[in-house]
């Protein structure tokens, strides 16, 4: 009888070992997750979504919407809270609120306010004329045109502003077409903890590349470069033309 009491409290010592030792590994990497994201329990944060080139209402395009529910995911997962607010409404500096940020340029007035701020090194080509370099990303010296449905760019971007620990990171999901920003969002989801152990909690921008989204939509997604020192260098600015004058 004494044998089966001590193997019942060696079991029951145990499994609390384990109990105990499963819930601090949760729970380390939950605080990890949350460092990363800037997102302590119950903290709000921003969701910044573009707007469709439909019409003045607030319309946001379907892979868009796809984009904000993986987000939403992840900040559920941080136990924190999310606010949805049009690229034209958002009225915050840097620092105060974690922001996700989705969209490109064309579309979305607080990417163009970022890139200007934040990546002064990156150019999107946003004419509305058809041509070979609508859309494309300048990144320091290097061009990245957009071929449709067959080979698309986006840059994600995790951005702090100051070294305070309260600052809250700015993430950008820049893409070329709706799907990309989607491939972007999906892409830092399954490789947020990669990206931690490597970056820790410091700035990183990185180039992605999105094939054959017309047969795989958003999940083939390569890594380019991590292009973080050329999109904050600024880029030359380019000389002044010189005036010629004919001797009469």
């Amino acid at each position: 009888m004494r044998n089966i009491v001590l193997g019942v409290v060696a079991a029951g010592i145990s499994a609390a070992l384990g109990w105990l030792a499963r819930t601090y590994l949760w729970k380390r990497k939950l605080r990890r997750k949350q460092a990363f994201f800037g997102l302590p329990d119950n903290a709000e944060s921003l969701l910044v979504v573009n707007r469709g080139a439909g019409g003045p209402e607030l319309t946001v395009m379907r892979y868009d919407v796809f984009a904000l529910l993986e987000l939403a995911a992840l900040i559920k997962d941080c136990n924190a809270h999310a606010q949805i607010v049009p690229h034209d409404t958002a009225r915050q500096g840097f620092g105060e609120r974690t922001e996700f940020c989705v969209g490109g340029p064309a579309s979305n007035r607080r990417m163009t306010a970022h890139l200007a701020s934040l990546l002064p090194g990156v150019r999107v080509n946003v004419d509305a004329e058809p041509g070979p370099d609508r859309g494309a990303f300048q990144v320091g010296s290097e061009r990245y045109r957009v071929d449709v449905g067959k080979e698309e760019y986006a840059l994600l971007a995790r951005l702090t502003v100051g070294q305070s620990h309260e600052t809250r990171p700015v993430f950008l999901f820049c893409g070329q077409t709706a799907i990309t920003n989607q491939a972007a969002t999906r892409y830092l989801a399954r490789n947020h903890e990669r990206l931690s152990r490597k970056h820790g909690n410091n700035s990183v921008v990185l180039l992605l590349k999105v094939v054959n989204s017309q047969a795989y939509g958003p999940d083939v997604v390569e890594l380019v470069a991590d292009v973080t020192r050329a999109a904050q260098t600024a880029l030359p600015t380019p000389a002044a033309p010189r005036n010629t004058h004919r001797a009469s």
